[in-house]
């Protein structure tokens, strides 16, 4: 990574990490398809509702029979983490038209995101439209063609879980924490873990009173809350 900001690097930039969204993405067309869910539907869900830990939860929900309402209340729950990084984020667009604004915004994921923010360690906080446009796009459609090349691939394997593929998207969060932690120079090491540690005792507390979804939302920003005090502390 370097400090370049146009679309050419915001490809090359992109590639490691297409190399995540093409593994769980085949294995979320690979379960798709073990859910009977044919090769056109696995792919307008990647495409519409392009979020790989939402879509593992739709197939969930569906293979046990879930309500209609309740599938949809699951999704906008486990969403609702992008309102946070869309606002991280925006803050550099402050002088790019909304038009722009909203094409960012509605392709940007969890990789995307601390991709950009391992970015800015590069850039001396700055980001760009182009570099980010081109990243968003890159990973959208490699997201879409391996979702449908797992479902194609489906019928070869009658049982996912029993690869572990089930686990295939906590796996590429582990993998994208871990990066965020060693990329970003501008935090205390102790002062990451301790809020990883903290995120982790709430949401384990959290999951006996509340739902998943929920307790996903509260933990983020109670973590983030956490984080800027800290800082802000810190910086006084």
């Amino acid at each position: 990574m370097n400090n370049s900001l146009d679309s050419k690097t915001g490809l090359t930039d992109t590639l490691p990490t297409v190399f995540g969204y093409i593994g769980i993405g085949l294995a979320f067309g690979i379960v798709s398809s073990a859910a009977h869910i044919s090769a056109l539907g696995a792919l307008l869900m990647a495409l519409i509702t392009y979020s790989g830990a939402a879509q593992f939860v739709i197939v969930s929900m569906f293979a046990i029979h879930s309500p209609y309402l309740s599938i949809l209340f699951s999704v906008l729950m486990l969403s609702a983490r992008m309102l946070l990084t869309s606002m991280t984020v925006a803050p550099y667009f402050t002088k790019d038209s909304m038009r722009r604004n909203i094409i960012l915004g509605s392709l940007l994921t969890d990789e995307t995101f601390a991709l950009s923010m391992n970015k800015l360690n590069y850039t001396d906080h700055r980001l760009s439209f182009q570099w980010l446009n081109a990243s968003n796009i890159f990973a959208y459609l490699a997201w879409a063609a391996a979702c449908l090349a797992g479902n194609l691939l489906g019928g070869l394997i009658s049982n996912p879980e029993q690869w572990g593929l089930d686990y295939a998207l906590v796996s590429m969060f582990i993998g994208l924490l871990y990066l965020q932690i060693i990329g970003d120079r501008g935090e205390k090491l102790g002062l990451q873990f301790t809020i990883v540690g903290l995120v982790f005792v709430l949401t384990y507390i959290g999951l006996i009173f509340m739902p998943s979804g929920i307790v996903t939302l509260v933990v983020t920003v109670i973590a983030c809350l956490f984080g800027m005090g800290v800082r802000a502390h810190a910086q006084s």
